[in-house]
């Protein structure tokens, strides 16, 4: 598969301070797709085509500092989610459907728990909710900290070097976003160097190496400052919520991140795929797919 057989319109929006670049395809309901890292609006094509035949509008950003959106600064969680709240505007949506995956489900939630009005449902794939994160890592609401997490969470911390994740991410041509994203799949049928390449020509675009990392540099320097200050409460996320979760992300651990959510979104339902990695949505479509589409018929 390539960009081209997805038959997409590429547009931009000015938002927030930035030029961000989005497709979109399709009539009815909007539904936003916010991506993860080290990825870009392609990380949804297996998903356009159905949510599309779905009967949805799908709109799929590249976020800030993502292939040929603005890599500008700042990183925090209120600037991105300000980012989608703007997008919205664009499209004069006054709300949407939101689907996310990794760091598009941090600010997914953070959209969710600050600006719900905004939000018709909610699906988060493979990120935690920022509070239950939070606190398996630094123990911050009481929480147990959790060692296997924290080892799990090796490269966020490698992450605040400068210049070195950088280049890690942009070697033998960009072949380490390559690593990052085959690497982490257990059936790997979808990722392809073909089906890869749009990737690497993102992250070797001027900038965009940096941007994707500041992401992680932003939520470090947050990290530091509520654990002086005390982490400001999440409110409960009254918006039906689904959370689908690959059992073998090596990144993230189920059993240290997702018992607790409940606390902060009651009623959540929790879909498991087991025998799958991190990339849930490019590796197993086939069991994404039809749970996405009949919980998104709900609204």
């Amino acid at each position: 598969m390539t960009p081209d057989d997805l038959g997409v319109r590429h547009a931009y929006a000015e938002v927030n301070g930035i030029r961000m670049h989005y497709v979109e395809k399709g009539d009815g309901p909007i539904v936003v797709l916010l991506h993860g890292f080290p990825e870009m609006w392609w990380s949804w094509r297996y998903q356009i085509p159905a949510l599309v035949d779905a009967g949805f509008r799908v709109v799929a950003p590249d976020l800030r500092g993502y292939n040929d959106t603005d890599a500008k600064g700042p990183y925090d969680l209120d600037t991105l989610r300000d980012d989608v709240v703007a997008l919205l505007d664009h499209l004069h949506a006054p709300k949407a459907l939101i689907v996310a995956h990794d760091w598009g489900g941090g600010v997914a939630w953070h959209l969710a728990s600050t600006r719900p009005e905004r939000c018709a449902r909610l699906v988060v794939m493979n990120c935690p909710h920022p509070a239950v994160f939070l606190g398996a890592l630094t123990g911050m609401g009481g929480a147990k900290i959790r060692l296997s997490q924290l080892k799990s969470s090796w490269y966020m911390f490698f992450f605040q070097l400068p210049g070195l994740p950088e280049r890690m991410l942009t070697a033998g041509g960009g072949k380490g976003v390559v690593r990052s994203l085959r690497g982490m799949a257990v059936d790997r049928t979808n990722f392809g160097d073909a089906e890869l390449q749009p990737f690497v020509d993102a992250v070797l675009k001027p900038g965009r190496a940096t941007g994707m990392v500041n992401w992680y540099r932003a939520m470090f320097r947050r990290g530091i400052r509520d654990g002086r200050r005390g982490m400001k409460p999440y409110g409960p996320i009254a918006i039906p919520t689904l959370l689908i979760w690959a059992m073998e992300d090596t990144a993230l651990n189920y059993d240290d991140v997702v018992p607790g959510t409940e606390r902060y979104v009651p009623g959540i339902e929790i879909f498991q795929i087991p025998g799958c990695g991190h990339f849930v949505q490019q590796e197993r479509p086939d069991a994404v797919n039809p749970r996405l589409v009949e919980f998104l018929r709900r609204a």
